[in-house]
């Protein structure tokens, strides 16, 4: 037992803190100045208003203790996040006591360290029921936010002082860099470039790619019947997709630290770039630096290409580095084909207000952001 107890008493006063407000301290203030009169007149009056100021803090800890004992909290946050936009956090708490309620809590997530982020307020809650609370979270920062726990606080009953209360929770959440719409000239030149590399394969369409014999599970309406009466035997025919566009988007990320800001910007429009190109059919794959992922299309490969995005990290160049970040001009040496859009944040020579952007090696002045 006597190896329990520092363990224990660890554990209650690792997660509790009190702070005086000032309207506590103006409390004790007075509450010393009437102990110096007691003692110093021996009336007993000031002696019994000494004891009830006293016994005003013993209870104000008490109560406020109770008040943060026996609380549940959950925390609920998407999986994503976006730079600069606003996204719904909802916090959960319940008071799992069977008769005491709690009053004037207030709750705050805890991220790296810090409670930076809305503070939320419940006035009541009685035994036994829970209550949603929710606060818009914009994040500054690419990459990931850990979000270490919720910290609860109460000033009841008589606001002299601030208990409170931390209830860890570890959450690591991703933030993909900001999206933001793109020029019009790089879009012309997206496009343009695209049918050029376009991809025959099997699909809905109108023209023929195949004949192959029936299997179980294919549509009665596909049946070529003229091969069938021909050969006697069911022939199934397979139409050609329309034309599917690739594209390869190159992120550099050999860049000076000097260069810092615009290396954001390069990435939040590789960022926009997949986001745009993904909606419109495009099959994407993407290279940062020397990580390459695979082609492919719909929500989860762009959600895929986002978190590539969010978590790639600039390094200084070295050549080394830039013999690993180089990219080859135009789509010959690409394998299967495709658009290759390269966006640099640092070319070597210069500053830019903008990233370069240079489609299947051709240079596309002023094509990034729309104004």
């Amino acid at each position: 037992m006597p190896f329990q107890l520092p363990s224990f008493a660890h554990r209650v006063f690792r997660y509790r803190s009190t702070r005086i407000t000032s309207e506590g301290l103006q409390f004790l203030i007075f509450a010393l100045a009437i102990g110096i009169a007691a003692i110093n007149t021996g009336n007993n009056l000031f002696y019994l208003l000494l004891a009830m100021m006293l016994s005003l803090i013993l209870i104000s800890g008490i109560a406020a203790e109770y008040c943060l004992r026996r609380l549940e909290v959950r925390r609920h946050i998407p999986d994503l996040l976006f730079l600069n936009s606003p996204v719904t956090i909802v916090l959960a708490v319940k008071n799992r006591k069977s008769r005491l309620p709690s009053f004037s809590l207030a709750l705050c997530d805890v991220g790296e360290g810090q409670a930076v982020f809305p503070q939320v307020d419940i006035h009541a809650l009685p035994p036994g029921v829970s209550r949603l609370l929710s606060y818009q979270l914009i994040p500054t920062r690419r990459g990931r936010l850990h979000l270490s726990g919720v910290r609860l606080s109460t000033e009841f009953p008589f606001g002299l002082f601030t208990k409170r209360a931390f209830y860890p929770m570890d959450d690591v959440v991703v933030v993909c860099p900001e999206l933001r719409p793109v020029s019009e000239r790089l879009l012309q030149g997206l496009f343009a470039a695209g049918y050029e590399q376009a991809v025959h394969r099997r699909g809905h369409g109108s023209e023929l790619y195949n004949l192959r014999l029936y299997q179980a599970g294919d549509d009665s309406r596909s049946i070529h019947w003229l091969t069938t009466a021909r050969t006697s035997q069911l022939t199934i025919r397979e139409t050609e997709a329309e034309e599917q566009r690739r594209a390869i988007i190159h992120l550099s990320t050999s860049v000076p630290a000097s260069h810092d800001t615009m290396f954001e910007r390069a990435v939040s429009l590789a960022a926009s770039l997949v986001q745009h190109l993904a909606r419109h059919g495009y099959s994407i794959q993407l290279r940062v630096g020397s990580e390459r992922s695979s082609f492919g299309q719909g929500d989860a490969h762009g959600l895929e290409l986002l978190r590539m995005l969010a978590l790639c990290q600039r390094s200084d160049p070295t050549a080394e580095s830039m013999q690993q970040d180089e990219w080859p001009d135009g789509h010959a040496e690409i394998e299967g084909g495709g658009t290759v859009v390269a966006v640099q944040a640092w070319c070597g020579a210069g500053a830019c207000e903008l990233p370069r952007v240079l489609i299947d090696g051709e240079l596309i002045p002023g094509a990034a952001y729309a104004t």
